[in-house]
């Protein structure tokens, strides 16, 4: 009788939510019944579970309130809270991370040669508004965390991309030379490479940000760069925990981020974002025969109501699903500047029309959308 009235009590405190299908841009309860927050994020599949990593939100923008949270599910419909797994350093306030700083689109992948499980995110040092353009790294022995923090920095300084011409490397264009942004000079030495060089010593920007492990176990960090103008696509070293210094620019001058990146049939695609602030647009859609380019811009993937503003929302991540062939996931945000920790997620199956994805807004869906998938 005391195990069935504590079982009672346990499931009035904790009530267990289960669902059979996504319904995009709704309320999305843990197994708590609070709203999932993990904003901005991606996720990991590893023996049998799925890790959603994100940028844990509260009421104020702009203000990541703990750090990275965790959640985990064995189908992706029902998500159990693993907590904070990467909290900020709140003992003398001196690290990089500490409250106050800004982590966003955090991603995780597993390094099977050391078995550790690899955090990057997009960091901006506390005070400092988004000048620091950082990367952060963080490292755990089990997927859920926790992680502890190992540096930031930014990317490949002294090395060039390798897709930029020797006239472009010794040019010296500067910006500094332009009184005016975004006239068609300038944007003409920003396609030359005008922001590479001037952040050859110290490492190139990085901000919105994924990761991609390919079929080789070859890792790769893709962000926005060159003060969002410009996507760079780098190579991380065999240990996952630093660059290599080799590295190309995609789209320069395109002003691209949110990078989302997956590989079908040996072909490479990239799905992106115009800047616009915290306010929708429409996605962009480039592909490649090798992970190195060159890339290939092509229309707006969306298609339908709303398609101009990516269903009103902004990609993060494309989620391979686990056991099905050629199934892909979208993962999109809403966000909510006036009540951050409220934005939604909008999750859509990712089909194909004549080896392109195109992305169709549905009210409600299921996995069952993969079945008979070739």
């Amino acid at each position: 009788m005391r195990t069935i009235t504590f079982l009672l009590l346990l499931a009035a405190v904790c009530p267990v939510f289960s669902r059979n299908a996504f319904r995009p841009g709704a309320v999305w309860p843990d197994d708590s019944g609070l709203h999932i927050n993990a904003h901005g994020g991606g996720i990991l599949f590893h023996e049998g579970r799925y890790y959603w990593f994100g940028e844990h939100w509260g009421e104020r923008w702009n203000e990541t309130q703990e750090g990275v949270t965790c959640y985990s599910s064995d189908n992706l419909y029902d998500w159990r809270c693993e907590g904070i797994a990467l909290p900020f350093d709140t003992v003398d306030g001196r690290s990089d991370i500490t409250k106050g700083s800004v982590i966003e689109r955090p991603k995780v992948i597993y390094n099977a040669k050391t078995r550790q499980f690899v955090m990057y995110f997009h960091l901006e040092l506390k005070g400092r508004g988004y000048a620091a353009a950082r990367v952060g790294v963080a490292v755990s022995d089990s997927p859920a965390g926790g992680y502890r923090y190992v540096k930031s920095y930014r990317p490949n300084a002294g090395a060039f991309p390798e897709n930029m011409t020797e006239a472009q490397r010794t040019s010296t264009v500067a910006a500094g030379d332009f009184p005016e942004w975004w006239t068609p000079e300038w944007r003409r030495a920003v396609d030359d490479g005008m922001f590479v060089r001037r952040d050859l010593a110290g490492g190139q920007m990085s901000r919105d940000m994924t990761l991609f492990v390919d079929d080789d176990g070859k890792a790769y960090h893709l962000y926005a760069s060159e003060e969002n103008l410009t996507l760079h696509l780098a190579e991380l070293s065999d240990d996952y925990l630093s660059h290599t210094g080799r590295y190309i620019r995609i789209a320069p001058g395109g002003h691209n981020e949110a990078p989302a990146i997956f590989r079908k049939d040996g072909r490479y695609f990239l799905i992106t974002s115009g800047c616009t602030g915290w306010d929708p647009n429409a996605a962009r859609l480039f592909t490649a025969g090798h992970i190195r380019g060159p890339w290939t811009e092509h229309p707006n993937p969306c298609t339908g109501d709303d398609a101009g503003l990516t269903f009103r929302s902004q990609g993060t991540f494309v989620l391979p699903v686990e056991g099905r062939k050629d199934a892909f996931i979208f993962m999109a945000d809403r966000w909510t500047p006036r009540n951050p920790v409220d934005g939604r997620y909008v999750w859509l199956p990712v089909r194909f029309e004549n080896g392109l994805p195109v992305l169709e807004w549905q009210d409600e869906w299921d996995l069952g959308v993969f079945d008979g998938e070739e």
